[in-house]
């Protein structure tokens, strides 16, 4: 097992973004340039190579180490790693302050120093895909008449479009209000002048690129059968495209987006939301995945299962204690009524999930409290058990669950909240009833009497329901609230050092360039960078709320 070293200086080497094209496409063998027609036969004699390179692309966001390969960084196994990263940069999620804790650095927000490998890991993964997207833009004509290219073709394009989503977020606030900041830089298969000195594009830039590729990807996806819950068909372009439209405030947008995304998704059950789980891309609700095969995975410890289910063998979890729980505050806010407060154990380690299961080999013991040597620590309060392991065999070191990237009822919520915001409070209101009454609390209702508080009672569902799931974060800052970690009136179970709250608008919320991409880019220097505001200390932001944990 490796010792946490999640501070560690990351040294000075140029990471290549550029894009290269497909050279067959753009010559013949003796030189000269090919006709169209000429360029159109030799892309329909490729499909084979096309079909690899658009597996790859799919299969970084599932890789161990695709960031920093030669350090094998514990906290560096893909898009699972990024969102956790993302998670505990929050309010909702908690992990001990501990050396073998890889998640620490965002925790206690030491990860806006540019140097450090833990922002990195989440400016590369994203770059690095793009890479791979732009790579198969080149090398498919834009006029093809084959249907597979198009299809092709459109993959790449949400693909990127979804890569620079999540950049543009990490770098700038929100779009509304921030249009014409600096946010990220463009990388296309299509870009001029010199891509090592490309400086920041603006915000709108981006969104106008995102919005761009998702149009064209949403068109070319019409009737493409995806193979598996890896690629992306159209109504994952739809949910993106959701995503986006509900950060822009394109309510009416959004609304309709997320509603055509979720058309023939079924929800997870509430029999089904009583079980840990969260981990088979084979769930009805599941609408876009990684698909985590463990014939990658060279160490069972670097992976999302050991680090956030409590029940994985090969572990930092139960293996060695190091837990991630949610938030006292939030949790205090759950209804004994819902299913998902059973996602956590109480303050005596219980919860209704593990009343009718045992760990192998102690069959009748409470799994809470339940301590085996090298084998599994104690619970602590508030611990999850939503995450199961793989196979939900506990104790099962394989590690190869697979992760969710995008859900049915994330797309309910989004489509709630847009109705809300878009003018019709009442549509949403019933929309969002119906749904918790029937698959998570049967005694719930809508109090909300505005779309701003009818907004506020989703935010808290989507604290809820995706907990875990990468979107806390980027949601504090799309509803420029404040990261409440304590407050007068609840305990906070945050470890002292996390323990301090943040101002929607403090500059310390934005992640700094990273060294590698100023040593590497001419267009962007030290000063063009991120700055302002100051890594949190306890205690700070005593007095802060958000209307949710108040």
């Amino acid at each position: 097992m490796k010792k946490f070293i999640n501070r560690v200086f990351v040294p000075f080497v140029a990471l290549s973004l550029l894009v290269s094209c497909t050279d067959d496409l753009v010559t013949s063998p003796d030189g000269s340039i090919l006709t169209e027609e000429q360029k159109q036969e030799v892309a329909a004699l490729i499909p084979e190579r096309l079909s690899a390179d658009l597996n790859g692309m799919y299969a970084i966001l599932g890789t161990q180490y695709p960031a920093l390969p030669a350090s094998e960084r514990s906290d560096d196994f893909g898009y699972a790693s990024v969102t956790l990263a993302w998670d505990h940069n929050g309010a909702d999620i908690v992990s001990p302050d501990a050396g073998y804790n890889w998640f620490a650095t965002p925790l206690e927000f030491s990860d806006r120093t540019y140097t450090y490998a833990s922002p990195y890991i989440r400016w590369a993964l994203f770059y690095k895909q793009i890479k791979l997207a732009n790579d198969l833009l080149a090398a498919i004509p834009e006029d093809s008449d084959s249907e597979m290219l198009d299809y092709y073709r459109g993959q790449a394009l949400a693909v990127r479009a979804f890569d620079y989503f999540n950049l543009v977020q990490m770098y700038q606030f929100t779009y509304k209000g921030n249009e014409d900041k600096p946010a990220i830089p463009i990388i296309t298969n299509e870009m001029e002048g010199d891509p090592t000195n490309n400086p920041r594009a603006t915000v709108q830039a981006v969104y106008d690129l995102i919005l761009s590729d998702l149009n064209q990807a949403i068109e070319l996806l019409e009737g493409f059968s995806r193979p598996n819950k890896a690629a992306v068909n159209q109504a994952v372009a739809y949910g993106i495209r959701a995503r986006v439209h509900l950060v822009m405030q394109n309510w009416e947008n959004a609304a309709s987006d997320a509603a055509d995304a979720r058309a023939g998704f079924e929800f997870l059950s509430k029999e089904d939301a009583g079980k840990p789980g969260f981990n088979d891309a084979s769930a009805a609700n599941w609408m876009w995945a990684v698909l985590i095969n463990p014939v990658n995975i060279s160490s069972n410890y670097d992976t999302w299962p050991s680090k956030l289910s409590s029940f994985a063998g090969n572990s930092y979890t139960a293996n060695v204690g190091q837990y991630m729980s949610i938030s006292s505050l939030l949790w205090a806010k759950i209804p004994a009524t819902d299913v998902r407060k059973g996602w956590w154990v109480d303050e005596s380690l219980n919860s209704p999930i593990l009343e009718d299961l045992s760990w192998p080999g102690h069959e009748g013991e409470p799994i809470g409290p339940l301590s085996i040597t090298d084998v599994k620590m104690p619970f602590s309060p508030y611990t999850n058990v939503k995450f199961g392991p793989t196979d939900n065999v506990f104790g099962n070191g394989d590690n190869s669950a697979d992760w969710v990237i995008m859900r049915s009822e994330e797309m309910l919520l989004i489509e709630a909240e847009a109705l809300a915001m878009s003018g019709d409070v009442g549509a949403a209101a019933t929309l969002l009833e119906t749904f918790m009454k029937d698959y998570r609390d049967p005694s719930y209702t809508v109090s909300a009497g505005s779309a701003e508080q009818f907004q506020i009672e989703v935010w808290k569902q989507r604290r809820i329901e995706l907990w875990g799931e990468g979107f806390s974060f980027f949601d504090i800052l799309r509803l420029q609230k404040n990261i409440v970690r304590f407050n007068s009136s609840t305990t906070s179970n945050f470890p002292i050092a996390m323990r301090f709250n943040m101002a929607y608008n403090d500059p310390w919320l934005l992640l700094r360039i990273p060294q590698r991409e100023i040593n590497s880019n001419m267009g962007i220097s030290e000063t063009d960078n991120n700055s302002g505001g100051a890594q949190p200390v306890s205690g700070e932001g005593a007095g802060l709320s958000d209307p949710v944990t108040d």
